[in-house]
């Protein structure tokens, strides 16, 4: 399968979209066609692993880079340490409201569930190739932890990460800062998520240097990670017997929008999607550019709750924007270009249109994210992470609007946000024993000015160039 740029530069393959970053014209990549999978292929699915699911998934992007069996060795390795046999299980909070639990990986995060898989295909990759690479991954929270979980130690590699200094809980730090492995190299810049998102940008725009240090990407920006977390969709819709006239939503607690581009792609190969609940904090750019046409940044970004989704620029919204424009490259090249200097730009009715019949977005303030904290905990016993109940108050605000069953997307392990959880309900989650442990830990980061320079040479440096 070849892949193509949202700004329409070149094609790549399977094995390139994984190695890389963004395209060399600046888009994301995307399959030139989505495949499309049967009903009944779909059926299949509930009576498979998780790891078989994955490998049937991803199978039709990458079977010119790797053999079934190779993806099948790799999911299986990657999946088998999860705390829970179903990897990503459903709870039933409702009559036809259920939680999808995302959080039973390494790193209690949802980012665990395609990157423990993509740090062993890479590993495959890269030794066929014979090189070397440097990971850079911009995190605002959990992207950060899973990356170093699925990459520390791996001959070849270093990692580097950028956090947005004193905005990501400490758990969430400690988790990235407290790993010793010589490979992983952690950043706290002074600014927000969007600054270290810029800087990654940037040094992927530098084509000089990007070469020099064969830079990739891990978070959402690289499609082999969207395409892992289209797995999840398949398998939850599965098992709630999706088919023919029954269609299934999906609430997705989003910031960068690669969770939830994952369920556009997902129903663009043929899973039956009813709508997908773009749910935000504060930091509601999605919210309004679906409500008012217009694709801008209002103010800085806020601090709350769910710090992982305190960002403002969406990187994955271009692909959603590429496939509603009916592909239009040129278009979609023209706007990024206007929004990289004016901060905004508007959005054809017909391309909101094309948005607004897949997506209903919808914005939860911090009051709004305790209630939903406090009432799954008085109405189902269950504690969520404040960016869970971002997603479960937007359900409540939209459920009248949903028909059919409804899939609430919770992305973190509680015991990440204790704060949060205190705060809400006066009591503290229960604490894993591998995030008991950090506070004792001693920390290894480096603070560096909100500059591109300075973490270009800090890069230089670090891996030994």
């Amino acid at each position: 399968m070849e892949f193509v740029s949202t700004r329409g530069g070149g094609r790549a393959s399977f094995e390139d979209v994984l190695l890389g970053g963004p395209a060399a014209d600046g888009g994301l990549f995307l399959p030139a066609d989505w495949p499309a999978f049967s009903f009944a292929e779909i059926r299949e699915l509930a009576s498979v692993s998780y790891a078989e699911a994955a490998v049937r998934i991803l199978l039709p992007f990458a079977s010119g880079t790797f053999s079934a069996e190779e993806l099948r060795i790799d999911a299986s390795s990657a999946y088998a340490s999860f705390s829970h046999r179903a990897v990503a299980p459903l709870r039933q909070l409702a009559p036809d409201l259920f939680l999808l639990e995302l959080f039973h990986g390494p790193t209690f995060a949802f980012k665990d569930l395609a990157l423990q898989l993509m740090a062993r295909l890479f590993a495959r990759a890269l030794a066929r190739r014979g090189r070397q690479a440097t990971i850079i991954a911009a995190t605002s929270g959990d992207t950060g932890s899973a990356a170093i979980a699925a990459f520390r130690g791996q001959p070849g590699l270093q990692v580097v990460v950028l956090h947005p200094k004193d905005r990501v809980s400490e758990m969430q730090r400690r988790q990235m800062t407290t790993v010793t492995d010589a490979n992983v190299h952690n950043i706290a810049v002074e600014g927000d998520f969007d600054d270290t998102q810029a800087i990654v940008k940037q040094l992927f725009d530098d084509v000089e240097f990007s070469r020099r240090m064969n830079l990739t990407a891990v978070n959402s920006i690289n499609l082999a990670r969207i395409l892992a977390q289209t797995v999840y969709y398949f398998t939850a819709a599965a098992a709630l017997g999706a088919g023919e006239g029954r269609a299934v939503n999906f609430v997705v607690p989003t910031g960068n929008f690669g969770d939830v581009f994952a369920g556009e792609a997902a129903a663009r190969m043929g899973l039956p999607v009813g709508r997908l609940v773009i749910a935000t904090n504060v930091n509601d750019i999605l919210v309004r550019a679906l409500s008012t046409g217009e694709y801008g940044i209002a103010g800085a970004v806020q601090q709350t709750f769910s710090p992982s989704m305190d960002i403002q620029v969406a990187s994955n919204f271009e692909r959603a924007l590429f496939e509603a424009s009916g592909r239009d490259a040129s278009w979609v090249r023209r706007v990024m270009m206007e929004f990289r200097s004016a901060r905004r730009f508007p959005i054809p009715e017909s391309v909101r249109a094309n948005l607004r019949g897949r997506y209903i977005a919808e914005k939860s303030g911090e009051s709004d994210t305790l209630d939903a904290i406090r009432h799954t905990w008085s109405g189902a016993g269950m504690i969520v992470d404040p960016h869970t109940a971002v997603g479960l108050g937007a359900y409540a605000r939209l459920r009248e609007q949903l028909d059919g069953p409804v899939v609430a997307l919770a992305t973190a392990h509680p015991a990440k946000f204790p704060d949060a959880i205190l705060h809400a309900i006066g009591i503290r989650p229960q604490i894993p024993e591998a995030l008991a442990k950090l506070p004792v830990l001693e920390e290894h980061c480096t603070w560096l000015p909100n500059s591109t320079s300075a973490v270009k040479k800090f890069v230089w440096e670090c891996t030994g160039s």
